[in-house]
């Protein structure tokens, strides 16, 4: 590897710990889940770590994001602290979305980051939207929309992508194909598996990427976010990656092979990059235990703000949901 300007000792080091704080959330979450702690549905991200950190290192802080009901690490890595993630998690009001939208539904004004979403493909049109605000406006921005392999089938997808191709819309579509949507398999789903032709369909560039491979995804966006810059027109990216756990904590994973799982894992970002760093002498063994001993400790405080938070009162239970003023109507 080149250590270039992009990937000096400080920047390399800044991908693999935002990595490592994904997997280690995720993984702290699922033992939370074990002991009911976390309720309700949780879809982990371990595995697909890459493509998020890839992505969200090659946007600006004035970028918006829209993602998936599989969006804790979107959301860490974008800025939202883990304290509030997993205070959402938790249920509990000083979460990021006061305790009432939980694992799916993330969401940070000051982050730009507008949400987690349970329904799949249900981000696209809200992309879509931003898009256009900023387009109409003038802004030179880019709004990042992540979503599955299986939202493709969604007709939102191609009411989207139509029509940010006819109004030049600036999103970057980011497709996190795992290969399995829910639990079915891409060829059983889809006719054509090349997700990037039924986007190229819509005369929106293109681009397939490995999305086990921080750098090839980093430098991926790096490109499409400039394009999108400097044309205000979309992008699409179809970022193969592959999740190690069930698609969800319910899931019995009876549709894949464990030998087919194992096979991916020799893939592991967080064994891959790391062993790409320290070949060129860009990481020690030190540095390596340094940053995940900076990891644990922060999961270990995140647990324990969620554990002394509040829930909310049941008082506030018709909070946003009514409004005595006809003002907010106007």
């Amino acid at each position: 590897m080149n250590a270039t300007i992009h990937y000096d000792r400080a920047f390399s080091h800044r991908l693999l710990l935002d990595m490592l704080r994904i997997r280690a959330m995720e993984e702290k979450a699922a033992e939370l889940y074990g002991q009911t702690k976390i309720r309700g549905f949780l879809h982990l991200y371990i595995g697909e770590e890459a493509v998020a950190v890839g992505v969200m290192n090659a946007l600006a802080p004035e970028d918006a994001v829209v993602a998936t009901y599989r969006e804790h690490g979107h959301a860490l890595v974008r800025g939202v602290p883990m304290n509030s993630i997993m205070a959402e998690m938790y249920g509990k009001e000083a979460g990021c979305s006061r305790g009432r939208g939980g694992s799916m539904h993330l969401f940070d004004a000051a982050t730009r980051f507008f949400g987690g979403n349970a329904i799949v493909g249900g981000g696209l049109p809200l992309a879509t939207g931003l898009a256009l605000a900023d387009s109409m406006r003038g802004e030179r921005r880019v709004t990042a929309c992540f979503f599955g392999d299986g939202a493709v089938a969604e007709g939102a997808f191609h009411e989207s992508l139509n029509m940010a191709a006819l109004w030049n819309l600036p999103v970057l579509f980011c497709c996190e194909n795992n290969l399995y949507a829910m639990g079915t398999a891409i060829e059983r789903a889809q006719s054509q598996t090349d997700l990037s032709a039924k986007a190229a369909a819509y005369r929106v560039p293109v681009q397939q990427v490995d999305g086990m491979d921080v750098r090839s995804v980093y430098e991926a966006a790096s490109a499409a976010a400039t394009h999108i810059r400097e044309t205000g027109g979309p992008y699409f990216l179809e970022l193969l990656t592959y999740r190690f756990r069930p698609h969800s904590m319910f899931d019995p994973e009876l549709y894949r092979p464990k030998s087919e799982v194992e096979a991916w894992k020799t893939r592991d970002p967080l064994i891959t990059w790391p062993q790409v760093l320290t070949d060129a002498g860009l990481l020690t063994s030190d540095e390596r235990d340094g940053l995940a001993a900076q990891v644990g400790a922060e999961v270990e405080a995140a647990v324990a703000y969620a554990e002394a938070a509040a829930f909310e009162d049941v008082s506030s239970l018709y909070r946003d949901v009514f409004t005595e003023s006809t003002e907010a109507l106007r």
